[in-house]
């Protein structure tokens, strides 16, 4: 095959457009530097359903489904056949759905948009364990700002101009966020109740409820972003921020298409471009990329094309900078022969570099749903078909209005349970006004078919395993890699810990909830039922259908010898020139929702970037290094 390469004037070479690379991308590019950006899908802004799928708030769970950009990943979560086999969604010999986007903006063009940055701990472990202050949560914070123009404080919005903020929020930034309900939602009865009845229920069981309104009114009033008075981690009821812009969404696909039209001549994107190797020069540092051209190459994607595609090669004169997230970056450096020996030999890969964690560490949240049907359908989705012209789309493409203008949240709440390993919270639930309980092919007909339920979503965060893996299937890059999460009792120490808590979530939910069902709004307990009472039935429950979408931490900062890829500026162990941005690079995955961590982390690495290009240091160690 025919080898094309492309100029040879490229500073950086970053693979992947999503929440790392493209942030990245934009952020070099108005810095002056010259970006080759390679994204293995399109824009297919003309495809079916599009592009509204997209820009729609309500319709994410459509775009995850939609052929048009889908990757469709198929992962293990036990390596038992017989516990895996429990799980409904499980699709046998392959595993369960787990879907990712291949298009402009990757995974932000179909998530659900929710921006919650992670909790200071977070990044203050990664300065602990390196001993470079300059992951400390008070230098972090600045990126988020920079990041940040917050649509949901008006009040402080206006103060600030005045020297008047004590929110810690970003005014400015390139990301709007705003509420997720719009207003023009409270007409909803039954949407009110369930509002009101989750706040009430939730503060009568605090130890002081009146006092703690009184701090929840000082501190947001169910801002879950905004700096607490005397410093720790939000706690409560809440509303959950997203990332939408007169509530359409508006993310990094935005961001690079503005980026790209006021600098031309410094941001080229490459679509339709599947990143095969990275390659090196005679003294082992990163030179740039192999990739293939042609669109739907990767046979993960809902319709392959089966085509082989034309090679080509595109050079740096800096860095090669990967952001293919947590499945396909440990994919990609192992194919370029970095990563366990053992195993590359065993594809018949030559080994570069010997770097036993990629592909290591695998990590991600434990999520269950309980499911409700209701006495009757919610007023706010009367005339629903979750198409482009139907009442709510003509309401949403006016005014930005009505419920196609959410993501589908009502309510949030943020708490700490008894099992908690750390200070920080670790449960996040969710009300949706819809049905959904996972992922699985299809799923977003549950969406559409089901205008009269009511999901509450529990997700687990600072879970304990680190037990998952990503292997390869083979050495052609064509093929999706194997993806093991070793969940629950297959993981590390702290299963049992961890099923506490998802357990105590679920008691806590239905007891938030039985004030509805007693009066009737709420007809019948779908999921798990009423029938599942006991501790173990509950954990049984969860263990067979627990979940997971924030997949991380496959290359994780930290010493080589302790599993770590990346040193503190996410350049590669052994490897010049290379560098790893996006959710692998965590050690532990952060917070309760991944996206807005991964912005803070790509505006850090700009500054990392662009200090090593210009040969000025950012880091100031004053601990020693710790371990993973």
């Amino acid at each position: 095959m025919a080898v094309v390469e492309t100029a040879l004037d490229w500073d950086y070479v970053i693979v992947g457009s999503g929440a790392g690379g493209g942030v990245l991308a934009a952020r070099l590019a108005e810095e002056g530097m010259r970006v080759f950006l390679i994204e293995a899908g399109g824009d297919p802004q003309a495809a079916q359903r599009m592009p509204d799928d997209c820009e729609v708030p309500a319709f994410h769970a459509f775009a995850c489904e939609n052929p048009a950009l889908a990757w469709d990943f198929y992962a293990r979560r036990y390596s038992s056949e017989a516990q895996q086999a429990r799980d409904p969604k499980y699709r046998p010999g392959q595993g369960v759905l787990y879907p990712r986007a291949a298009a402009l903006g990757g995974c932000t063009v179909h998530n659900a948009m929710i921006f919650m940055p992670p909790h200071d701990a977070d990044w203050n472990e990664i300065a602990r364990m390196t001993g470079d202050v300059s992951w400390r949560a008070e230098h972090m914070r600045r990126y988020l700002q920079r990041i940040e123009n917050c649509g949901h404080r008006p009040v402080w919005r206006a103060l600030h101009h005045l020297g008047l903020d004590p929110t810690g929020h970003g005014w400015n930034g390139w990301l709007r966020t705003e509420k997720s309900m719009p207003l023009s939602v409270v007409r909803d009865d039954g949407l009110m109740r369930l509002v009101l009845g989750t706040v009430g229920g939730f503060t009568r069981r605090l130890p002081t409820p009146l006092l703690s309104a009184w701090r929840w009114l000082r501190n947001g009033l169910g801002d879950p972003n905004s700096r607490r008075r005397g410093g720790g981690s939000f706690e409560g009821i809440c509303y959950t921020p997203l990332s939408t812009e007169g509530h359409r969404r508006s993310a990094v696909r935005e961001r690079l298409l503005d980026v790209a039209r006021r600098f031309p001549q410094n941001l080229h994107i490459e679509l339709d471009a599947l990143a095969t190797r990275v390659l090196f020069d005679a003294q082992g540092g990163a030179s740039g990329v192999e990739y293939l051209k042609g669109a739907r190459l990767y046979r993960a994607h809902a319709s392959p094309s089966g085509q082989a595609g034309s090679r080509h090669e595109v050079h740096a004169q800096r860095e090669v900078i990967l952001c293919g997230g947590a499945f396909n970056t440990p994919q990609l450096l192992m194919l370029s022969g970095v990563g366990p020996a053992r195993e590359l030999r065993a594809h018949g890969i030559g080994v570069q570099v010997d770097l036993p964690g990629v592909g290591r560490n695998l990590q991600d949240r434990y999520e269950v749903a309980l499911t409700h049907r209701m006495s009757r359908p919610w007023e706010v989705l009367a005339g629903a078909r979750w198409e482009r012209g139907d009442p709510l789309w003509q309401q949403w493409h006016a005014t930005g209005g009505g419920m196609y203008g959410s993501n589908g949240a009502a309510v949030g709440v943020v708490s700490r349970s008894g099992a908690a390993a750390t200070p920080e919270p670790d449960l996040f639930c969710m009300a949706l006004l819809a049905r959904f309980e996972g992922y699985f092919p299809g799923f977003s007909r549950l969406i559409s078919g089901y205008d009269d339920h009511l999901s509450w979503a529990v997700l687990k965060g600072r879970t304990r395993n680190r037990a998952g893996t990503v292997r390869l299937r083979s050495a052609d890059p064509l093929d999706p890699p194997l993806i093991d999460f070793a969940q629950f009792e297959e993981g590390t120490p702290g299963a049992q810990e961890d099923m506490r808590a998802m357990v105590e979530a679920i008691r806590s939910l239905r007891a938030l909830t039985a004030p509805l069902i007693e009066s009737g709004w709420i007809a019948q307990e779908l999921q798990p039922g009423p029938h599942v009472q006991s501790d173990e039935a509950l954990a049984q429950f969860v263990r067979d259908t627990a979940w997971g979408h924030h997949a991380s931490c496959t290359c994780p900062i930290g010493p080589k010898g302790q599993g770590g890829v990346l040193d503190s500026t996410l350049l590669v162990h052994g490897v010049s020139r290379l560098r790893v941005v996006d959710a692998s690079a965590f050690p532990r995955i952060p917070g309760f929702f991944v996206a807005a961590a991964i912005f803070m982390l790509a505006e850090k690495a700009a500054d990392m970037v662009l200090a090593a290009a210009h040969g000025t240091p950012t880091s100031v160690s004053d601990t020693r290094p710790g371990g993973l």
